[in-house]
């Protein structure tokens, strides 16, 4: 399960946004075929779909690195708890590291050579791994090292193909589709992949597993280089750029447009709350419930449904009710789910029943949710800010994720896994009032894309 990625706006290999159309110097881009008005959906759009099969098959094969590199290190080493979570840890802190400084960046360069070169160096540091076990070459160390290169690969790919993302859609009313369509993949990779990744690491040990997601990536590198679609040139630059003054651009984009301050701060305290919750969920279910590993498993499997559904079915609630209070519930629902675990009482499937319909009424909410926002950061950023704007989300996101984990852990210990869980659903139910002062709550219906800044503009 992987609880980072699915904050609340990013769908997939994340959730971002598209912003309007890119600006095209006309001396160097193709002409573009007149819009033909039976193209009403991205099924019509080989390019995406290129994509969107690359990523897919991508999503499945990380949800089997999240199992087997721990794995390889208990199983090849014998790794304690402490050095199982340096291994998560060096996975997940070049977001919070890296992610603003690639942004920038990604904003100067074509982003699907970006996405291509991070795709190659997962795929050639995913394979070392059976390689080097296979020689009697792996260490500790190597293992470490090699977690750390692969996170920072991520961040590279993750900050890029949002603000790709646009070239190929092109059309803003397409912006939600092709945003259920990566949450439908992300979700999706979220129920079946814990059962491969398992089944596979059963089959052929931990290290040789990783080849699996390694074979993903090569897909997704093949998928890049069959896209057709013309990638417009980053614009020039007036004047020289410097980097802090890139990195202070984006951060006053993002915190100077009310819906995309408000998406960020309440993002970071879902992501706060959900591996908070979950991580104490664990300590609780397996220490005060004694559930079995089995049984925690299919209850994450089972609730993982929600998210599924919540995507599928996202389009369809966008269309018939008022964005904003489409919102508004779906928030709702994932800050108000934790507070099912903690009214659980009764007998054993009673308990177990409770636990999973808690998850799926989160992953429901999320599912929705997650095409809303990732529409409206793409709607309300122009392609020029895009990377800069994903990386601010990224860092925030990952950075409430990161603190939820310390939180969980510091408070299980203090005053053990229930009362902490109780304490992490109440705190996660009072963001609702957050929530019902958003300026997103009150919106209509999704904002027209807006337009390239103007020079004075960006320097605010």
């Amino acid at each position: 399960m992987t609880i980072t990625r699915r904050h609340a706006g990013d769908p997939g290999p994340g959730a971002s946004a598209v912003a309007g159309p890119p600006t095209a110097d006309p001396t160097t881009t193709p002409v573009v075929e007149p819009h033909d008005a039976t193209r009403d959906s991205l099924w019509r759009n080989r390019d995406f779909r290129r994509f969107w099969l690359g990523e897919t098959l991508s999503l499945l094969g990380s949800q089997v690195t999240n199992l087997a590199l721990p794995l390889t290190a208990i199983s090849a080493f014998d790794a304690t708890d402490e050095q199982v979570g340096v291994l998560r840890f060096l996975q997940l802190v070049p977001f919070l590291g890296l992610a603003l400084v690639f942004g920038v960046w990604v904003d100067r360069a074509r982003r699907r050579r970006v996405m291509l070169g991070a795709n190659l160096a997962r795929l050639v540091l995913l394979t070392l791994v059976p390689v080097l076990y296979w020689l009697d070459a792996l260490s500790m160390g190597s293992l470490l090292v090699i977690a750390c290169a692969v996170g920072v690969a991520t961040v590279l790919f993750d900050v890029s193909w949002m603000s790709y993302v646009p070239t190929l859609v092109r059309e803003p009313k397409h912006y939600v589709e092709a945003s259920a369509k990566m949450s439908v993949s992300s979700s999706a990779a979220d129920v079946a992949g814990p059962g491969l990744a398992g089944a596979l690491v059963s089959a052929v040990t931990a290290p040789v597993a990783l080849i699996v997601d390694a074979f993903s990536y090569l897909v997704s590198v093949v998928s890049l280089l069959l896209i057709r679609t013309p990638e417009p040139r980053p614009e020039p630059p007036a004047e020289r750029r410097r980097l802090s003054v890139e990195l202070r651009d984006g951060l006053r984009w993002v915190w100077k447009n009310p819906v995309l301050r408000s998406l960020a701060l309440i993002g970071f305290c879902c992501n706060f709350s959900m591996i908070t919750v979950w991580t104490m969920f664990l300590l609780y279910g397996t220490r005060d419930l004694h559930f079995a590993s089995t049984t925690l498993g299919t209850i994450f499997a089972v609730a993982s449904v929600g998210g599924l559904i919540g995507a599928v079915l996202s389009r369809r609630i966008i269309r018939r009710f008022r964005l904003g209070r489409v919102y508004l519930v779906a928030q709702s629902a994932l800050l108000l789910g934790p507070l099912l675990i903690v009214a659980a009482t009764g007998p054993r499937p009673v308990m177990v029943g409770m636990c999973v319909l808690s998850f799926f009424v989160t992953y429901l909410g999320l599912g929705v949710a997650g095409v809303i926002i990732v529409s409206l950061r793409q709607t309300s950023t122009p392609q020029s800010m895009m990377g800069r704007m994903t990386a601010v989300f990224r860092t925030l996101l990952f950075g409430g994720s990161a603190l939820g984990g310390l939180f969980a852990g510091l408070l299980s210990g203090r005053i053990g896994a229930e009362g902490a869980l109780t304490v992490a659903a109440w705190g996660s139910a009072a963001v609702v009032i957050v929530l019902l002062l958003s300026p997103v709550s009150r919106l209509r219906e999704l904002p027209a894309p807006v337009t390239e800044p103007t020079p004075e503009a960006a320097k605010g």
